[in-house]
């Protein structure tokens, strides 16, 4: 039978171990929410230009502010409106500067906001996780927190998962590209809410083919 100090001495290195050998996201420092605006109203919200392969079969779920020449390697099927207008690959709206009133002044404001929703994020200091994984994070577990990487991240398959709750707010800072490799999953775990989640990202947004992502990305 173990004494009561080897009993204490015991636990003590079994706790020590579990904080070891724990999901890697356990974090104090947990970020608020971020004010989008007008922002939130577009599933892409882009100043130059949006890009998709030759063959993708993908399609974007919400409205799109851009011009139309600015959409490369899309299957063009534009139904023009006078605000606006369709493309297959779209479920709602395109938007452009030059599309008739009232669409380029709410463009200007999202365009504003978009920029204040950026500086935000990344005016936040103090990561509760600095440099996971070397910027190599598939098949990690994530918690709320406020990450930063100094590099560019990848997200190989078959994913990320990010677990907490509908009330949770996950910030990802990077300095640097992410990439959302083919067949990689973006899952949410407890009810995380993907308009919770944000990606700033300094560099190139890219992701590949059958991939899925979750969030709202800042870049």
């Amino acid at each position: 039978m173990l004494s009561n100090v080897n009993k204490v001495v015991w636990l003590s290195l079994l706790a020590s171990f579990l904080r070891i050998n724990a999901a890697p996201a356990v974090v104090s420092r947990r970020p608020t929410t971020i004010n989008l605006g007008t922002v939130s109203n577009y599933a892409i919200l882009a100043e130059t230009g949006v890009t998709t392969g030759p063959l993708s079969l993908g399609s974007i779920t919400g409205n799109v502010p851009i011009a139309d020449n600015e959409l490369i390697g899309f299957a063009m099927a534009l139904a023009s409106k006078e605000e606006s207008a369709t493309l297959t690959q779209v479920t709602d709206d395109l938007f452009a500067a030059s599309s008739a009133l009232p669409t380029p002044g709410t463009m200007t404001t999202a365009v504003s906001n978009m920029q204040a929703a950026y500086t935000a994020p990344n005016g936040l200091i103090n990561p509760g996780i600095f440099n996971l994984a070397n910027g190599a994070i598939g098949r990690r577990l994530l918690l709320p927190a406020l990450y930063k990487w100094t590099s560019s991240v990848t997200i190989d398959a078959p994913g990320v998962t990010i677990s907490g709750t509908a009330a949770d707010v996950f910030v990802f800072q990077i300095v640097g590209a992410l990439t959302v490799a083919a067949g990689a999953k973006v899952t949410l775990l407890g009810g995380v809410l993907a308009s919770n989640i944000f990606w700033v990202v300094t560099g190139a947004m890219t992701v590949d083919a059958e991939a899925h992502f979750e969030g709202i990305i800042l870049a």
